[in-house]
């Protein structure tokens, strides 16, 4: 109910059951009170727990309030102030809780390091927003959208510069999925490293919820990387790291475009997992593979609803691919 790893076949309506069927406990505290104080000691044991955790939990008053949605954190139920809990030893990962003691290790050591041992990235967010990781006196509490896209900038960070030792892909790949009315494809071609994500929302989706045409936006980078917020927020992280991840598994460099089409049926944000989750999905399939930019440029336009000229237009990578001249081509 809480590990989006695994919520690769769920329907939205699957998702909002068993999410609102979460009941939040909730208090306040400092951002820097991570000791002597026992209901922060516990929320810390829950969120670096290994498995899920059997607690009792009492409140002030009964939780009240209907499902509340964000773009990028999961969908959650009603809430209510959290008076005290009694947990029934939580297990942590030895791996987990070494990082935890250790005060000299950087946040982004830790999360590389418990990344690399196979933790799941869900649970490296959440250990990330209860200041579980790096030194000791900069640790504090992140709000859970910060982590999400810190763990995944982090990780997708260190990835691609492992990708740039890594020799080019030899030819064109298309990648594809579809899911909870999304449709994704994925452009490979043999480059260094350069990423781009567009998204494209039809009229009566999330982020286009009145607007009688379709609106496409998006971010990219060359090989140097950016040094600015991408403005489509937390979901450029999210595949990126995917992208990253895929590549460096396979020992490989590529240019990447990941395109993503929103269908009206999209009807509700459910968190940038649903970016990452998909994008790991389509890069496990066999990709169709071509000789020529051209013929993969082609199977793109099958395979997704907007015209390829609409993507063209919108793509910074797409048209220095195409109308760029290179040394090859002399």
């Amino acid at each position: 109910m809480d590990t989006p790893e695994e919520w690769q076949h769920i329907t939205l309506d699957d998702l909002v059951d068993f999410r609102s069927g979460l009941v939040r406990g909730k208090f306040r505290v400092n951002i820097h009170d991570l000791k002597m104080n026992r209901l922060v000691e516990d929320i810390r044991e829950i969120a670096l727990a290994k498995n899920s955790v059997d607690m009792e939990i009492n409140f002030l008053k009964v939780p009240r309030g209907v499902i509340a949605l964000y773009d990028e954190v999961q969908p959650h139920g009603p809430s209510a102030v959290l008076t005290g809990m009694s947990l029934d030893n939580p297990k942590i990962d030895q791996g987990v809780e070494k990082a935890f003691y250790d005060g000299d290790l950087k946040a982004k050591d830790a999360v590389m390091k418990l990344y690399d041992s196979g933790i799941l990235i869900s649970r490296l967010q959440k250990g990330f927003s209860v200041g579980a990781f790096g030194i000791e006196k900069m640790r504090r509490f992140v709000p859970t959208r910060w982590s999400i896209t810190a763990v995944d900038s982090t990780i997708g960070n260190e990835l691609k510069k492992q990708v740039f030792n890594h020799p080019l892909i030899n030819e064109f790949r298309v990648y594809g999925t579809q899911s909870l009315d999304n449709r994704w494809v994925i452009l490979m071609f043999p480059s260094s490293w350069q990423y781009e994500l567009i998204e494209a929302w039809y009229p009566s989706t999330t982020w286009n919820p009145s607007n009688d045409k379709i609106v496409i936006f998006g971010d990219h980078e060359f090989h140097q990387g950016r040094n600015t917020y991408a403005t489509i927020g937390g979901c450029y992280y999210a595949a990126r790291f995917a992208v990253a991840e895929a590549l460096h598994q396979e020992k490989r460099q590529a240019g990447i475009v990941v395109l993503r089409e929103a269908h009206p049926g999209y009807i509700m944000p459910v968190g940038v997992w649903n970016v990452r989750e998909n994008v790991r999905r389509a890069l496990q399939t066999s990709p169709f593979l071509f000789d020529t930019f051209h013929d993969a440029l082609s199977s793109v336009s099958r395979y997704m609803d907007i015209p390829l000229q609409r993507w063209i237009e919108s793509s910074m990578i797409l048209k220095d691919r195409i109308y760029q001249k290179r040394i090859t081509d002399f």
